[in-house]
């Protein structure tokens, strides 16, 4: 009695594969949308999420010391600050200072002179946004100052507590120095919210 063989054994020829398409378009656009969502992501961080961290209380009653912050570093990118605006600088661009927080109230081509403890631009008495104190030291800005192109005049809002423009060592901020400008407050979390 012999022995069966069973037929076919092993085959060693190429066998085509069928490329399956729509799974392969399904691949291409999930790997485009995660590109896109990590593009975004790192543009939010690089513009918007630069954290700052408050430091004294120049900025009361509007920011207390060690309050965070978000900067938008976009903002000026095309456009200048405006009077009240809340910007974010090293002064005289030193890189070893901690950012500094205040208030536009001088922009290019400005004059600007503290009298009698009052804000006085080209003339006229500053529009406040905020309630602030009647300043008891004028410093530089006891002589009218003329601001160049590109150069701001800042003062922080708790008026008699802040080192801002009226000193030399922070002296006008040029446009340069700025950061950007303050956004959105993340820290405490009870006070949350857009900064405008």
């Amino acid at each position: 009695m012999g022995i069966r063989r069973r037929g076919g054994g092993l085959s060693f020829g190429k066998r085509r594969r069928r490329l399956n398409i729509p799974l392969l378009k399904e691949i291409g656009l999930y790997a485009i949308q995660v590109i896109i969502a990590v593009s975004l992501a790192f543009l939010f961080v690089y513009y918007f999420g630069m954290r700052t961290r408050i430091i004294g209380n120049s900025m009361q009653p509007l920011f207390d010391d060690g309050e965070q912050i978000l900067t938008n570093k976009f903002v000026y990118i095309f456009g200048d600050p405006k009077p009240n605006d809340i910007i974010v600088f090293l002064p005289n661009g030193n890189a070893k200072s901690h950012y500094y927080v205040k208030r536009v109230v001088g922009t290019p081509g400005d004059r600007v002179k503290i009298k009698d403890g009052i804000l006085y631009v080209n003339g006229e008495r500053f529009e406040e946004k905020v309630d602030v104190s009647s300043m008891e030291y004028a410093g530089l800005a006891e002589n009218e100052i003329e601001l160049d192109k590109d150069e701001f005049f800042v003062l922080g809002d708790n008026r008699n507590s802040s080192e801002d423009s009226r000193y030399a060592n922070i002296g006008i901020v040029k446009k340069e120095y700025i950061v950007g400008k303050c956004w959105f407050r993340v820290f405490p979390f009870k006070k949350i919210k857009f900064i405008r």
